[in-house]
């Protein structure tokens, strides 16, 4: 239990160092600033379009402008994206040296087979509900990260995913 809490709250304190990084290369700078009130301006525009209909030339080229500037978003982020993935790496290298072997948590189910290779490294035994390190340790990173920049407000704007979704039929 104490192992779960620990790379629980190490995994935060590399989310913080992962968004602080983020805030200081991307998030503060004029650039970014200018490209998330466009987007968000052209994705209200593109709403409103939508909401009255009839403008269907207008709105493509409206959603053209759109994919070109998540796309640049896309490109400012990336700036931050490597440190921050160099930085889990990292941290992954040093824990997986402590956590190496030692059951983390107890998973309630057991995990599709090709899951199992990740949430059972390094365990011994055959039980696969036995979670170990590196697969709880992903698991936070990603939600941490994610609840981080929802609560720091550094969260894409809204119409920044507005490129085709794996949910949705296509067009």
């Amino acid at each position: 239990m104490l192992d779960m809490i620990s790379i629980i709250f190490i995994s935060l304190g590399a989310g913080l160092a992962s968004e602080g990084l983020s805030w200081l290369l991307v998030y503060r700078t004029s650039a970014y600033q200018n490209l998330k009130a466009s987007v968000e301006r052209d994705t209200k525009k593109l709403d409103k379009i939508k909401d009255v209909g009839g403008q269907q030339k207008q709105a493509r080229r409206l959603e053209d402008t759109l994919r070109q500037k998540n796309q640049e978003l896309s490109m400012t982020k990336l700036k931050s994206n490597i440190p921050a993935t160099l930085l889990f790496l990292a941290l992954m290298n040093v824990l997986n040296n402590t956590y190496s072997g030692r059951v983390i948590a107890k998973l309630p189910f057991e995990p599709l087979s090709f899951v199992q290779g990740i949430s059972h490294r390094n365990l011994d035994g055959d039980d696969m509900t036995d979670c170990a390190f590196i697969f709880f340790y992903i698991l936070c990173g990603m939600s941490v990260r994610t609840l981080l920049q929802k609560a720091l407000g550094l969260a894409p704007p809204r119409g920044a995913s507005q490129g085709p979704s794996l949910w949705q039929p296509p067009k």
